[in-house]
């Protein structure tokens, strides 16, 4: 069986890495550099934001992930010699007005949850800010150094003898007869079994010419990058929508904006000073640290952050899997898996009906 992967994401990634496993001849076509787009451009929170607020298909593929990334993460490490940093740093969500809902919904999921206020928060984390009166803390939440665990995929492809990685190929019509197919810009016809489309933001541009329109937009993020000594925060800390990701080596992580501006990736002053003002909200001491970096990314946002992960109605052999917003590196091994387990007939332990493409 042949295979070709359109995107060169952590779904493509993981879809690519899935199906090899299994016999099957996979191409991978990345329209610029394989792992450089949204999946690079994230937090790397193995965690929705705020998951008490998710529907249930969400926090499924969620959980099934969560499950799944230390296996992924040590495996990549042996295969390549590449640490993506998976660390249970636990996230601390401050003055979140839902508390009650949030321990519910952590008592129903078997998650450990602590609900602490003023003085025990002060305690525990002495470097807040002074007007924090109280949080919500879930310790087992991870996060991957997400980067790093693009870098790590990418280097467990290469060179095995069932994949084939292209970069600076972009697609740019996709058909489903008499075979699935693809076109890339400079008139190159690819031929397969099944197509699967992992395009993120662009996979709507992918589709149109199937007749098939899929509401997935761009929503913009812009993060930025500060220094502290390593050690100095601990802890993933989330507060009013923007959160700070500490690294194992001091690295700290503020994000993030959302901006419907199309497809354009600019970095602007207004979010420069937005992400400045919020990291010293949630880490005062953030106020010492010189700003090193300061990017942005697309998101493929759904409509309620569902993904569409199936076969394209009337069109037998073309699959996608996308539209995952803001949380497709937290469900990528599920999203990949579940695609997976469609293309090729098996009974999976996911159910696929609150992801399928209606036509």
């Amino acid at each position: 069986m042949r295979v070709i992967v359109v995107g060169g994401g952590i779904n493509g990634l993981l879809s690519t890495r899935l199906l090899a496993a299994t016999g099957v001849d996979v191409t991978l076509l990345e329209r610029g550099s394989i792992g450089q787009e949204a999946s690079w451009a994230g937090g790397g929170i193995v965690s929705p934001l705020y998951p008490w607020r998710y529907p249930p298909a969400v926090t499924a593929l969620a959980r099934w992930a969560q499950a799944a990334y230390p296996a992924l993460t040590q495996a990549l490490l042996n295969e390549t010699g590449l640490d993506a940093e998976f660390t249970r740093s636990g996230l601390l969500f401050l003055d979140t007005l839902d508390a009650r809902d949030a321990q519910a919904w952590a008592q129903q999921q078997g998650v450990a949850c602590d609900l602490l206020q003023t003085n025990a928060l002060h305690r525990r984390w002495p470097g807040l800010a002074g007007d924090v009166e109280h949080g919500v803390y879930l310790p087992d939440v991870a996060q991957v150094r997400n980067p790093r665990l693009l870098k790590a995929l990418r280097a467990a492809l290469v060179g095995q003898q069932r994949v084939t990685l292209r970069e600076q190929a972009e697609v740019v019509r996709v058909a489903s007869q008499p075979k699935p197919q693809v076109v890339l810009a400079h008139g190159e016809k690819l031929e397969a079994d099944a197509v699967v489309l992992t395009g993120g933001a662009w996979t709507q541009h992918l589709l149109r010419d199937l007749g098939l329109t899929l509401p997935i937009r761009p929503i913009k993020g812009q993060m930025q990058l500060y220094q502290l000594a390593p050690g100095a925060l601990k802890t993933m800390i989330l507060r009013k929508g923007h959160y700070v990701i500490p690294r194992r080596d001091g690295l700290v992580l503020c994000g993030s904006t959302l901006e419907d501006t199309g497809f354009e990736k600019s970095i602007t002053e207004t979010a420069h000073a937005t992400l400045r003002a919020a990291a010293l909200s949630l880490w005062p001491a953030l106020a010492q640290a010189p700003c090193v970096a300061q990017w942005a990314g697309l998101r493929p946002a759904s409509p309620n952050g569902i993904p569409f992960i199936g076969e394209v109605p009337n069109h037998p052999g073309v699959w996608v899997n996308a539209g995952q917003f803001r949380n497709g590196l937290v469900l990528a091994p599920a999203s990949a898996q579940l695609l997976c387990d469609q293309l090729l007939g098996r009974a999976g332990t996911l159910d696929a009906a609150p992801y399928q493409i209606l036509p």
